[in-house]
């Protein structure tokens, strides 16, 4: 492979998180015990100065390293950003769990940026193999993270999620196999032109065997269906600053890398996968949206929403045009705040040894904690598509692409789904403002300044992008350009 010593400039963000990381590591070992502070100024400091090295490639012409490998361009980029402000909004979040559970260790930040690094790598891929690798980075960190509390329900968490993640990879490297074996490649480049010489995809059954197989392993990293059946136990069992960086972070790096694959490297097969995806998109946010009709706890309920979201994002996969890679960026950056700000207001109404996640725990909390009700109220709206959030002008990007290539029966069973939702979003609301509380449950004893700075960045952030959406549009115009 042909490497050159101007490659690594491309590497310089990863670099940055990557020394975070070991950095971390290091003030553990010499303050053991008590690193756990410093360890998050130091990883939000270290995600900062990735963010700025970032910034200059919006704009830049795209660039690529390692023998093609790797690209630097402006979508690469913005999903970087959007792993910034996932592991930023993460550690922040963090801070009041891990206060109330008198946990002082710093390794959690070390296993979060590493597979922070393994995100930032997946979205830059031009390689199936490097694809492939980073997705593996990001698991394994994310496998620990899930059972680093110990505690009976995070550790059954952690072995569900490496097993059925574990099965999930084996699909996905013996995919790239067959892709191997048919195009003598792995680059996303050389696989177009092995593609382009053929006049369609029947005739060669061994790509399109992998194409499959590769689109089942990101189906399982997204929840899509049929692959969601780990979701609910997964998210309900791990420690809830844990299911907000699942739910969030692990979903835009395979959405990031599902895009781009297929958009750019399997063109040739769009009619085959388009209606493949046009099923799958509907069945993911139907069977989402009706499970979480019935739950009563509130992170079983966010687990099953979480899979209704990767539905609407799939609408995107079925249009796969520039305007739909529009409204997925916008919807996952959206999503990043509503679900992350939702998970972070569950922590803070949680105790010690105890996350009160049910409805009846939330009665009353709309009066005796009204700030953090309203926050909640916020979220929920933004997550069932209510103007004038951010989530509504994100559900409208998705919509309007599907319609525009005509898909209309696509864009109604999305907005169907979407007013489906909103009977268990507001659900919530009801219980907060509408029912008294039996105990003191309401009482908030995970709060810290930290994760109440989460909370206000997040609701600033879904108010500005549903009044305002036109700069962040602009900038996703420009990220999906080139596809």
């Amino acid at each position: 492979m042909d490497f050159q010593i101007s490659d690594l400039s491309l590497l310089a963000p990863h670099m940055v998180v990557t020394g975070t990381a070991l950095l971390v590591l290091l003030v553990e070992a010499f303050r053991p015990g008590k690193g756990r502070s410093d360890a998050t100024y130091l990883s939000i400091l270290g995600l900062l100065v990735a963010a700025g090295l970032t910034l200059k490639q919006f704009g830049a012409p795209a660039s690529t390293g390692f023998a093609g490998m790797l690209i630097a361009d402006g979508y690469a980029a913005f999903f970087n950003m959007v792993a910034y402000v996932v592991g930023i909004l993460t550690l922040l979040v963090s801070d009041s769990y891990f206060r109330s559970e008198e946990y002082e260790h710093g390794e959690f930040h070390a296993l979060m940026l590493m597979s922070l690094v393994g995100m930032m790598l997946m979205s830059g891929s031009n390689h199936l193999m490097l694809m492939f690798l980073a997705l593996e980075t990001m698991s394994i960190s994310i496998y620990a993270m899930a059972g680093y509390m110990r505690t009976k329900e995070g550790t059954e968490s952690s072995f569900k999620y490496f097993l059925l993640g574990g099965a999930s990879s084996a699909f996905m490297l013996y995919g790239i196999a067959l892709l191997y074996a048919s195009c003598g490649t792995t680059s996303l480049t050389g696989m177009v032109e092995y593609f382009s010489t053929l006049p369609s995809l029947s005739d060669s059954p061994m790509a399109l065997a992998g194409i499959a197989l590769v689109a089942a392993g990101f189906c399982f990293k997204i929840a899509a269906f049929p692959f969601h059946v780990w979701t609910p136990d997964v998210y309900q069992g791990a420690p809830t600053s844990v299911t907000a960086f699942m739910a969030t972070g692990v979903k835009a790096a395979a959405f990031a890398a599902f895009f781009r694959i297929f958009v750019v490297a399997f063109p040739i097969a769009s009619g085959a996968w388009t209606s493949a995806f046009w099923v799958l998109a509907v069945a993911t946010m139907t069977m989402g949206n009706f499970a979480a009709l019935a739950q009563r706890d509130v992170k079983r309920m966010l687990a099953y929403s979480s899979i209704a979201h990767a539905g609407y994002l799939l609408i995107g996969m079925v249009t796969a045009t520039s305007e739909a890679g529009t409204g997925m960026l916008f919807y996952l950056i959206s999503y990043v705040f509503m679900n992350i700000g939702a998970f972070g207001i569950v922590i803070m109404l949680g105790k010690k040894g105890e996350d009160r996640t049910t409805l009846e725990d939330y009665a009353g909390v709309g009066f005796k904690k009204p700030l953090l009700g309203a926050a909640l109220t916020i979220f929920m709206f933004s997550m069932a598509g209510i103007p004038p959030t951010a989530g509504f002008i994100g559900k409208f990007l998705i919509f309007k692409a599907a319609v525009h290539e005509g898909y209309i029966w696509l864009a109604v069973l999305g907005v169907l789904n979407s007013a489906a939702s909103v009977y268990y979003y507001l659900r919530v609301l009801v219980y907060m403002y509408f029912r008294e509380s039996e105990s003191e449950s309401g009482d908030v004893i995970r709060t810290s300044p930290l994760s109440i700075l989460a909370a206000a960045i997040s609701v600033i952030a879904i108010l500005v992008l549903g009044i305002a959406p036109g700069y962040l549009v602009q900038i996703a115009e420009a990220a999906t350009a080139a596809f």
